[in-house]
């Protein structure tokens, strides 16, 4: 009988006993030790061979705050530079309100910004005009500042693609292999923000169809990587997507508003959209494929 699943694996009652007993057999063991032995007594591997050790960890701390095992003290904490990283410092610009037509803001420039003298800027502006704030982008990420007359008109992060999506699974039609080599060549729309004193009709469509004739050769020349496919979420309590529906996105569905660290089958979080976008004719074959 399954008790539990964690990044794609089944646990049964069986499983949880045999955790029970290798911690009973390894007293003084760490954490990092006992995720050790269970990965090889699993032969719970990476595609490289390398252990599944920080998937087996997570495995285990679910367990624990499930009440389904006790594991030991931790007995040594990392220095995280990025748990406690500082708010980015306001950033004075001219907020004079943008009142024109699209045509009159061209040419727009699309300026990537990260690991330059603009980032703080970048920073500063989703700090003070998203609703979500300012938050670090995971993984492989670009940070676009979009300028027009001069001025900061819209702001940009790309990131890595969430690893488990069913919708966009779904849409895709990968399996879970497909997923895993080459989710990379997805990107993950966490944050666009036309700042609140622009006001140009059609300006965010047009910056997102801009988006998509350049993000890809941007990924390629700093990740070595093309981009096949963008992904992005839409709160329908706050938004409707207009303006990504506007630049032919397409719906893909709802997620299930259970995060990654949901032990449950009950929603935890609000329900968002999810919407793609395909960068090429050919993605299903491409994302599928062996590369």
């Amino acid at each position: 009988m399954i008790e539990f699943r964690y990044r794609g694996r089944e646990i049964s009652r069986e499983d949880i006993l045999y955790i029970r007993a290798l911690i009973e057999r390894h007293p003084q063991e760490s954490r990092r030790t006992l995720s050790s032995k269970l990965c090889e007594a699993w032969q719970w591997r990476q595609a490289n061979g390398a252990l599944r050790d920080m998937v087996c960890r997570g495995l285990l701390l679910m367990l624990e705050r499930a009440g389904q095992i006790e594991l030991p003290p931790v007995s040594y904490v990392r220095h995280n530079p990025l748990a406690n990283r500082a708010k980015p410092e306001p950033v004075r610009i001219d907020t004079t309100p943008m009142q024109d037509r699209l045509g009159n803001l061209q040419p727009l420039e699309f300026e990537l910004v990260r690991r330059t003298g603009k980032e703080p800027l970048w920073n500063s502006l989703l700090e003070e005009h998203h609703y979500l704030g300012y938050e670090q982008p995971p993984g492989e990420h670009l940070k676009y500042l979009v300028w027009g007359q001069g001025r900061p008109v819209a702001c940009l992060a790309w990131s890595s693609a969430v690893r488990h999506l069913r919708s966009r699974d779904r849409y895709i039609g990968w399996n879970a292999e497909a997923r895993r080599r080459n989710l990379r060549f997805i990107a993950y729309n966490p944050r666009f923000l036309v700042l609140p004193w622009v006001k140009v009709q059609h300006l965010a469509s047009h910056i997102l169809g801009r988006m998509a004739l350049q993000i890809s050769a941007d990924w390629q020349r700093i990740y070595g990587h093309p981009i096949y496919f963008l992904e992005t979420f839409v709160d329908p309590q706050r938004f409707r997507g207009t303006c990504y529906r506007a630049a032919n996105w397409v719906w893909l569905g709802k997620t299930t508003g259970r995060g990654k660290q949901s032990n449950s089958y009950v929603p935890n979080r609000s329900i968002k959209e999810v919407l793609g976008y395909p960068l090429v004719k050919q993605f299903r074959e491409l994302l599928l494929g062996p590369e």
